[in-house]
């Protein structure tokens, strides 16, 4: 996709603060478009409750569940690196359409699997939809806010993001009591995992009828060459005033101005690539082997590994995503506060010492099969760490690197870098999600050893490498 940043206004801009029936209007563009995100965060975390009755109804090892997990990840890969040229082809909208079915189709295959291959390609599927839904919602609603309010709005994204977490846990702590505290206990007919699975058909649904109610991005009418329809949806989330023709002048001006970076622009350096990709990179990098998303795909199997009873486990799982919301807007509120490095390092810090308690506390786990425990003391230590764990990470890392990888690259390799790093993510992402169950049937404590040393490493890499943004603007850049 085309770059979505706009040119602020100049000083001969007649642009309007939108008036508050518009505001109003465009919170309820943005709050639909974020549905996305939603289903990303919900879609990526109800596998959860899911994981160890998988185990059971196909009697899979670790490894190879590690896979069908993680078949989402190589879906979103995919989804992202598609989605912005076909938006540029037939607009924001009808992707968000195409994610929303994709989400449907998904949900329904992934809860009626006749094997574990087809769960695998449903998982893909549904990830194809995660990394549409990854690209075309911030997008959409970077094209389509005010400038004065774009920042905030933007911010939606990433909240729906952590409430789909939330919800999804939500629900299936819900349906696991329904089901008397099995997984595979029998609701209607179908096992509980099968509704925690499916029941995402009903967000993904209210996904594709809010997409006719928001109008299309004015980039893509500009573009299309539907400046009458492009004025009106400005008119509609501004308010009518002598400054649209100006607006939309500044947006035709960009599109033609602007460079359409590429990897060939990334080359340079004894490295192979520039110094501020590979330290995008490496934010990409150290956001996932800190192992966040262990929490989020397996924390109800990791908290049974160690003896807590499966109502216990999906209720901390639910707790955990209420602390992760709590942080991110803690991160949300302070970022242009403290600073982009300052943020980072506390969460660093913060990471380093609850991973390396949780650490200490599973190497005290005693038993084997399911008769495994942790002592009273340890048990306390691990399910604190862990939620401290992950507010550090909220308040830091969850939300810094998003917002330092949109500023820290000069403006003729944005686009290109951004790419390369959210590879890069994609891919640490899916070798801590593989890697897991392995890992743990191995040594657990062990494991977490492992990302308690990246979470160090973190604070090196932030202090030497990582430049500070704040305040600078995007032109400064490089």
């Amino acid at each position: 996709m085309t770059s979505t940043a706009q040119p602020a206004p100049t000083a001969r801009s007649e642009v309007s603060v939108p008036s508050a029936p518009h505001l109003g209007r465009v919170v309820f563009i943005t709050a639909a478009a974020a549905m996305g995100g939603f289903l990303f965060g919900y879609d990526s975390s109800v596998i959860n409750g899911a994981v160890e009755a998988v185990r059971g109804r196909f009697d899979v090892g670790s490894a190879l569940l590690a896979q069908v997990i993680a078949a989402a990840l190589i879906g979103s890969a995919i989804g992202a690196a598609i989605a912005g040229r076909v938006a540029d082809r037939i607009g924001r909208i009808p992707v968000m359409r195409i994610a929303a079915v994709l989400f449907t189709v998904s949900a329904v295959g992934s809860a009626l699997p006749f094997a574990l291959w087809d769960l695998a390609l449903w998982r893909v599927l549904g990830g194809i939809a995660i990394g549409m839904a990854s690209v075309i919602g911030p997008a959409y609603i970077a094209e389509v806010s005010p400038p004065a309010y774009r920042g905030r709005l933007a911010s939606f994204q990433q909240g729906a993001i952590v409430l789909g977490i939330a919800v999804s846990q939500l629900v299936n702590w819900g349906i696991l009591n329904l089901a008397g505290g099995d997984q595979r206990g029998t609701l209607a007919g179908l096992e509980a995992w099968q509704w925690m699975l499916g029941i995402m058909v009903v967000p993904a649904v209210g996904y594709f009828l809010l997409s006719f109610t928001i109008p299309e991005s004015p980039r893509f009418l500009i573009s299309a060459g539907r400046e009458a329809d492009a004025r009106r949806v400005l008119a509609g989330v501004e308010g009518e005033h002598g400054g649209l023709g100006t607006r939309v002048r500044e947006i035709e001006t960009a599109m033609r101005t602007e460079h359409r970076s590429t990897f060939r622009d990334l080359l340079g350096g004894r490295a192979g690539l520039l110094p501020i990709v590979w330290i995008g990179i490496g934010l990409s990098v150290f956001q996932q082997l800190v192992g966040i998303n262990v929490v989020f795909y397996y924390s109800s199997t990791l908290w049974q590994s160690v003896g807590i009873n499966p109502e216990s486990s999906f209720f901390y799982s639910f707790t955990t995503s209420i602390v992760n919301i709590a942080g991110t807007v803690v991160a949300m509120l302070c970022v242009d506060r403290i600073g982009r490095k300052p943020l980072a390092l506390i969460g660093s810090a913060g990471m380093t010492v609850s991973l390396a308690a949780v650490a200490w506390a599973f190497a005290a786990r005693t038993g084997s099969g399911d008769d495994v425990t942790l002592p009273d003391v340890q048990g306390a230590v691990a399910l604190v760490g862990a939620h401290v764990f992950t507010l550090f990470f909220a308040l830091s890392w969850g939300v810094v690197v998003w917002v330092l990888l949109g500023e820290i690259f000069p403006s003729r390799i944005r686009a290109a870098a951004l790419g390369v790093a959210a590879g890069a993510q994609w891919i640490a992402n899916w070798a801590i999600t593989a890697s897991f169950p392995s890992l743990s049937e191995w040594n657990l404590s062990s494991t977490y050893v492992v990302y308690t040393v990246f979470a160090l490493l973190s604070i090196p890499f932030i202090l030497k490498w990582v430049p500070e943004t704040k305040g600078k603007a995007l032109e400064e850049m490089g």
